[in-house]
């Protein structure tokens, strides 16, 4: 609960400053003075809020009443979950929401000061740079995401090269079959031109492919779909051992 004695920042660095203050403030409330936030939060008072203050400093106290208020405001009724989660629990989950309260003061000062794309990217930035509050009190430290999305994308590919791939303009005659089944290697030199020739349009719609588009290929006929036009997603792909096509599915329900 705030009645705003602070200064109000105006720009990007003031903002990111106020956000710094308040954040190293909710950081001592859920580490250094954990004892004293947990009996200050009993589920037997009312709604209460934990607010982070610009000069580093916190307190659990009961919302605003003014509505709207000056600033957006912290969850509510933090202090009725206490006695229901373990301890390390309800630490994290009030983390969780401080982080998102803190985000939410930061871009309502930036909306309120009329920031400009570049200025709410700046501000992003520099918020991203730190670690979050759940992260330091819970001590999951993330792997940073450009990391972790280039191991997932390697291993999803790995997985299901031998069915899909997101074709690229150049590699096309190499990449019709990335990882085919075992073959003898006087066989591969013609059997790499039918499926060229077939791979190049989709046997449903007939359409080159483009771009950043998904396709899988038919074990049985060995020619090349759009994933949209078979209804197959790259989520379902991965599941699939062995993939029929529409055509090739029907001529073993005649049989």
């Amino acid at each position: 609960m705030e009645g705003i004695p602070h200064p109000i920042p105006r720009t990007v660095e003031e903002v990111f400053g106020d956000f710094k203050g308040r954040r190293a403030g909710l950081i001592k409330a859920l580490t250094t003075d954990v004892e004293k936030f947990y009996h200050q939060c009993d589920p037997e008072k009312e709604n209460l809020c934990l607010y982070g203050m610009p000069n580093e400093t916190w307190e659990v106290n009961l919302p605003v009443e003014e509505v709207p208020p000056e600033l957006p405001e912290p969850a509510l009724g933090i202090n009725f979950a206490r006695d229901g989660m373990q301890e390390k629990d309800w630490l994290s989950l009030v983390a969780v929401h401080s982080d998102s309260w803190l985000l939410a003061v930061a871009f309502y000062f930036g909306a309120r000061f009329g920031f400009g794309k570049n200025e709410r990217k700046r501000l992003f930035q520099m918020i991203n740079e730190v670690p979050t509050i759940f992260e330091v009190v819970s001590g999951n430290g993330k792997q940073p995401k450009d990391q972790s999305a280039t191991h997932n994308n390697s291993s999803s590919k790995s997985k299901s090269s031998s069915k899909m791939q997101a074709r690229q303009p150049e590699p096309l005659t190499k990449a019709v079959k990335m990882s085919p089944p075992p073959k003898d290697d006087d066989e591969s030199g013609e059997d790499e031109e039918e499926d060229d020739e077939q791979g190049a349009t989709c046997g449903a719609c007939g359409e080159s492919y483009g771009t950043d588009e998904f396709w899988i290929c038919c074990d049985v006929c060995e020619r090349w779909f759009h994933g949209k036009c078979v209804k197959i997603t790259p989520a379902k792909a991965e599941h699939i051992k062995q993939y029929k096509c529409p055509g090739c599915s029907g001529k073993r329900a005649r049989v």
